[in-house]
């Protein structure tokens, strides 16, 4: 048990790496979405053939699968471009606003009651945000557009609610990354004339690139995707939510030790992401606290 709580610590750590690989690889977010989601299917596909499972599923659940792919996609690029329109720990801030997101859509989408200590963390989570931004407001922009990137993570998860009942993990994740490999290459005609400023795609990996493109796609997705299903047969989900929500913690920590003074920030910072770090990480305490209240008592 002691080993299964480790690996699941190890993994939430790799992918509080990832902003941070993110910001070491040189080429721009939409490229380097592509070669992660190219990278990634390829994997997915080696280790769905190595564990014998067939990727054959009707068209119209293939069409919808890689439609949702189209929306991991967005997000990424918006991860990657957050962490390099500010610092890896201003855009893991607003990544760590994703629990509020989800508690908004959620209602929404799958028609469940809102919840009043969700309303409670969410203006918590609202007040976290105000410290941060007036203490980097230099960063607001980076800021913003990594909140928008926790909507879009929000989105994707609440719409894989559904879908994860009716596919196994990994079937369904490789459809997604090849839904959002397509779909940037689909886009490149469009970024090439539009959002390049004439240079075209910048595809080409220099120097390290290849070795953080490698760690990204092969260890922080295929390897950390395929390791948490494996957990989720023995822990709990109370457990795996809990530790998963230190990613922003992790990710902080390890920026400040690889980049130094650069992702130093104000003692406002610091304060408004302690703020937001308590609302998500009480979210799946006071989730358990309900659950286990709506139980019916069994009298005997």
């Amino acid at each position: 048990m002691l080993k299964d709580y480790l690996r699941l610590h190890f993994i939430v750590l790799l992918w509080g790496f990832t902003a941070i690989l993110g910001k070491l690889i040189s080429v721009p977010p939409v490229e380097l979405v592509f070669w992660r989601t190219l990278l990634a299917t390829t994997g997915l596909g080696l280790l769905l053939t190595l564990k014998k499972q067939s990727v054959r599923i009707p068209l119209g659940q293939a069409v919808r699968l890689l439609s949702v792919g189209s929306l991991v996609a967005v997000h990424w690029i918006t991860f990657f471009l957050a962490a390099r329109l500010s610092s890896v720990s201003v855009c893991l801030a607003g990544m760590a606003t994703l629990a509020l997101w989800t508690s908004l859509l959620e209602p929404l989408l799958l028609w469940r009651r809102i919840r009043g200590y969700e309303v409670f963390l969410g203006l918590l989570t609202m007040v976290g945000l105000y410290l941060v931004s007036q203490a980097e407001f230099d960063q607001l922009l980076g800021l913003a557009v990594a909140i928008l990137s926790a909507g879009l993570s929000a989105l994707f998860s609440v719409l894989n609610v559904k879908l994860v009942k009716q596919h196994s993990p990994l079937r369904l994740t490789f459809y997604e990354m090849m839904g959002a490999c397509l779909s940037i290459v689909l886009f490149f005609p469009v970024y090439s004339l539009y959002f390049t400023e004439g240079a075209g795609l910048h595809l080409a990996l220099v120097s390290w690139d290849w070795l953080w493109l490698l760690m990204l796609a092969g260890v922080c997705t295929v390897y950390a995707f395929s390791a948490s299903i494996e957990l989720m047969k023995r822990l709990s989900a109370f457990v795996i939510n809990l530790t998963t929500n230190l990613e922003p913690v992790y990710g902080i920590v390890l920026a400040v030790l690889i980049f130094g003074s650069e992702e130093k920030m104000s003692l406002g910072f610091y304060l408004g992401t302690l703020v937001i770090l308590f609302s998500v990480l009480i979210h799946p305490v006071l989730d358990q606290w309900n659950q286990r209240r709506q139980r019916p008592v069994t009298v005997v």
